[in-house]
């Protein structure tokens, strides 16, 4: 029988896409690039996605470094997209980093849900995002009454899909491996490091990529863990 329920955070309840959007169409109307030659913000945040995405999958096995992933993302944005290395604004990073976290998008139906299963579960989030930045989206996005402990990947030293993260989450639940599930949007992290460890996991779709061999149980939308639970 299942008691806690752990989440990721980012791409799964916490709508980083969406945020980040926003974020990048202000900071490239802040920042003029239009003026650098960058036609489109919807260009601009397209090369950024596809570099961020690629950069955190590294960031999750361990081949990359915080620093790296953040001096790289919108450098490589940037260059790819043509703009000469000392035209790129210095400060742009350290401006998304600021804004990005205080968004507030959801992805639909995550209050609805989370305050049904608080009622039958106890529920954590497992998170590979850094420390200040997942503290406030937490705090901003109204989502900390939810969950009796968040697990923060910098603050242990280990990422998913490491099996020690999902070991020190169980012992900080005091909860067992049998009574455990994780959710989440990562393969990878979330649900091979899962199962990986000896967890059950549910694979967060919401774009129905398609599903490898390996993963048994998937939802497309939040709202149907209220049928599961």
């Amino acid at each position: 029988m299942i008691k806690h329920i752990f989440f990721d955070l980012d791409h799964t309840i916490w709508d980083f896409d969406k945020n980040a959007q926003e974020t990048l169409h202000e900071l490239y109307l802040h920042y003029k690039l239009e003026e650098l030659g960058l036609a489109s913000a919807e260009a601009f945040i397209s090369t950024y996605t596809e570099n961020n995405h690629s950069l955190w999958a590294d960031y999750h096995v361990g081949k990359i470094t915080k620093e790296t992933l953040r001096a790289e993302r919108f450098s490589r944005t940037f260059m790819q997209l043509g703009v000469q290395p000392e035209r790129i604004p210095q400060q742009f990073e350290d401006d998304y980093v600021r804004i990005t976290p205080t968004k507030t998008n959801l992805f639909l139906g995550s209050e609805k849900v989370l305050a049904y299963l608080q009622k039958k579960y106890s529920l954590h989030i497992i998170s590979n995002g850094f420390k200040e930045s997942t503290l406030t989206k937490m705090e901003v996005s109204g989502l900390n009454p939810y969950f009796t402990n968040v697990i923060i990947s910098e603050d242990v030293g280990i990422n998913k899909p490491d099996k020690a993260i999902f070991e020190y989450a169980l012992d900080k639940a005091k909860a067992l491996k049998h009574e455990s599930i994780m959710i989440g949007d990562s393969i990878e992290a979330d649900i091979r490091g899962a199962q990986g460890f000896g967890m059950k996991a549910i694979y967060f779709n919401p774009l129905n990529k398609e599903l490898p061999e390996d993963v048994q149980w998937q939802i497309n939308h939040l709202e149907e863990l209220l049928n599961h639970f």
